[in-house]
């Protein structure tokens, strides 16, 4: 059933997709600092985008200040992700994925709020992702040793009536589009 809805949404987003709007990207930026402002939080995990995702890295830029880290994925060893600091100038390496990501040397760190990619997703703030499981395991690891608020961001076609749940599958604090703000 996942793959199903995995697939139908992966076709649909890359036919369907488009480069945000100054509007969107206002919408979309404006949820995240209005969420950031609510709850003071200081180190951001982002994804750097692939296979036609929204593209982020504006909103990384505007975010970035002396009092804001950001932080982008890094797959280690034995498929765990982590997250590494990345700074304005840093280069970025590609993993096996053939994702851009920081330099495995970068310093690691546990963000305190996650913006996450993701391929579909309910109101119910149910996430599809591409079936690997690194973010699910992440949220479900750290959110044992801290609480960490999860953003999904995504374009509002990507919206399925009912996202197929599993024990291992973690829901969204929030899912934002270019139009709405799911969430409390």
């Amino acid at each position: 059933m996942k793959n199903k809805i995995r697939e139908k949404f992966l076709k649909l987003r890359k036919n369907n997709y488009f480069e945000l709007n100054n509007n969107h990207k206002k919408f979309i930026l404006k949820n995240i600092k209005n969420i950031i402002k609510k709850t003071n939080l200081k180190k951001i995990g982002f994804y750097y985008p692939v296979n036609f995702e929204i593209n982020i890295t504006p909103i990384i830029s505007s975010l970035r200040s002396k009092s804001i880290k950001t932080y982008l994925p890094v797959v280690e060893k034995n498929n765990k992700m982590n997250f590494r600091e990345w700074k304005k100038y840093d280069p970025l390496c590609v993993n096996r994925f053939g994702i851009l990501e920081p330099d495995k040397k970068n310093q690691k760190g546990k963000p305190d709020l996650l913006i996450v990619p993701l391929v579909s997703f309910d109101q119910d703030r149910n996430r599809l992702g591409y079936g690997r499981g690194f973010y699910d395991r992440f949220l479900n690891q750290i959110s044992n040793k801290k609480n960490i608020l999860s953003v999904g961001v995504a374009f509002s076609f990507q919206q399925e009536k009912k996202i197929p749940f599993e024990k291992h599958d973690k829901k969204l604090d929030f899912i934002i589009t270019e139009k709405k703000l799911f969430g409390s």
